[in-house]
Formats: structure tokens, C-alpha cells, sequence
């Protein structure tokens, strides 16, 4: 599942579209998450992208008045392409502009994403409103996070996962931050200490960032909007290294489910 920086690089490919006028929108299967409005075709030719922007997992497209909000949910990915480039059997969206060679094409073999026209503050929708601060803006501190895991008897994973706390810290990224915090992801977090709050928001956020100069992790379906794959996964210390030698000190990294999803972690560096 594309992850914050696979969502934040997204917006950033997206670039070249901003300021185009909408001439058609091509929808060959509206049956995502949610079905894509049929409306789309009579409301968005014309419409002129003034800003890109993400909130959590979704990519906000903002026009005067609406915007589009797409999810890239497991497997979807958006792809600035010719418009010469034939459809292929995944291919669901097509989006042309005015004075353009190019279009955006919305491709997603799971159909789990979905594109939703908003109307008004988007802020409001409720797919959004009870959403978590973003991990790379000040809200997010070791004061805000020690305060959300004192009394909580999930595992620390599973807090810093949860989009009402904090968003877009996906399976990959949360394995990484605790390990290069040094903290089991199986620990409580009412067992949690300030000081290693501290160690776990500054850890989220290098990684996060770090994942977005690297392009991202391309594992399975993820490509940016020009076809390119990512390297963070080049520099996994944990992630997916089930019974391979620790980085750092040569301890076989263990592998456990914690709620529902595998766990990597190094039982020496991580306590």
C-alpha cells in the first residue's frame, strides 16, 4: 500500500499539471471504494487546478469552488502519460487538459482507491475531519505523543499507526522509526517514557523524510507519476529482513504479528 512519502511524492509529480484547464475526464470503471460520480463528466471540463496538496493518504486536487480527493488505496497510482498512451485493462481514469499533449491516468488493479468530488471545506469531509496531525508538522511532539500513549494498553505500533493519532505512519515506516528508536514495537504504551516519545516523533519524522528524497518504497505496485520506482526500501534495517542478521549488531531480526500486521524487529537494539 503506497504509504505517506509515496503519497507526498505523488503530489510533488503531480506539479506539472497545476494552473490546466480540465477538457475531459474518461471513466472506464467507476466502481472503486466508493463509486466514482457519475457527475465528473458535465463538472470538472473547464475547471482549473489552482493547488495539489495531501492530507494524510489522500491527494487533495483543489478547484475554485470543489476539489477531487483521491485515495491511491493498495495498489492505485496516478501517472502524468501521452495522450497517445493506449488504456490498459487496470487503467479506470483518464483525465485530458486543454493545450496538452498529456493526461493524468488513475490506474488501481485492486479498485480499493477511490476519487471523490467535495464541495466546500474539505476539512469537513468526514473521511478527513477526525484525522490525526500530520507526523512532519510541529503538532506532532513528544509532549502530543506521550499524552496519547500514558494510559493505553495497545503496543506502541499499533498507536503511531492509528490515522486519529498520527497519519500516513504506514507498516514500513512505523517498523523503521522504532527501531532506529530503539523500542520494541510489541511495548505497551502506557510503558512508554517521555524520553523515548522524544526518540520515536524525531525518529517518524527522519525516516519519513529521508523516504521522500529516496523516491519512496517501490514495493509491488508503487511507481511515481513518470513510471520511476523508489529506494528507501534499499535501506531497510528491519522491515521484511525476517531472519536476516541485524544491521547494527548481528542479531537475527524477529518477525510478529501485531494487530494483524508483521512486525520486524531487532530483540537487542529494540527493548
Amino acid at each position: 500500500m503506497p504509504e505517506l512519502p509515496e503519497v507526498e511524492i505523488t503530489c510533488i509529480g503531480l506539479k506539472p499539471i497545476l494552473q490546466k484547464s480540465i477538457s475531459n475526464i474518461i471513466i472506464r470503471n467507476p466502481s472503486l471504494r466508493w463509486p466514482i460520480p457519475s457527475h465528473l463528466k458535465k463538472t470538472l471540463p473547464n475547471q482549473k487546478i489552482l493547488h495539489i496538496k495531501r492530507r494524510a493518504k489522500y491527494i487533495i486536487i483543489q478547484f475554485e469552488k470543489a476539489s477531487l480527493m483521491i485515495h491511491l488505496g493498495m495498489s492505485g497510482r496516478l501517472e502524468i502519460l501521452d495522450k497517445e498512451t493506449p488504456p490498459e485493462k487496470h487503467d479506470h481514469v483518464d483525465i485530458a487538459f486543454h493545450n496538452s499533449k498529456n493526461i493524468l491516468r488513475y490506474t488501481d488493479p485492486r479498485r480499493f482507491g477511490s476519487i471523490l468530488w467535495v464541495d466546500g471545506d474539505i476539512k469537513n469531509h468526514f473521511l478527513i475531519s477526525k484525522l490525526g496531525p500530520e507526523p512532519l508538522e510541529s503538532l506532532f511532539t513528544r509532549d502530543y505523543l506521550f499524552s496519547k500513549t500514558h494510559n493505553k494498553n495497545s503496543p506502541i505500533k499499533n498507536i503511531i499507526m492509528d490515522s486519529h493519532i498520527v497519519v500516513g505512519v504506514g507498516n514500513i515506516y512505523a517498523s523503521e522509526s522504532l527501531f532506529k528508536a530503539g523500542v520494541l514495537p510489541s511495548k505497551l504504551g502506557k510503558d512508554i517514557s517521555l524520553s523515548e516519545c522524544t526518540k520515536i516523533v524525531k525518529y517518524i519524522k527522519t525516516t519519513l523524510i529521508k523516504a521522500i528524497e529516496l523516491g519512496g518504497s517501490s514495493l509491488k505496485d508503487f511507481y511515481n507519476v513518470n513510471g520511476q520506482s523508489g529506494y528507501f526500501q534499499q535501506t531497510y534495517n528491519v522491515y521484511g529482513m525476517t531472519g536476516k542478521p541485524c544491521r547494527k549488531c548481528k542479531t537475527i531480526i524477529e518477525n510478529k504479528k501485531i494487530g494483524q500486521r508483521s512486525s520486524f524487529f531487532c530483540i537487542k537494539c529494540q527493548s
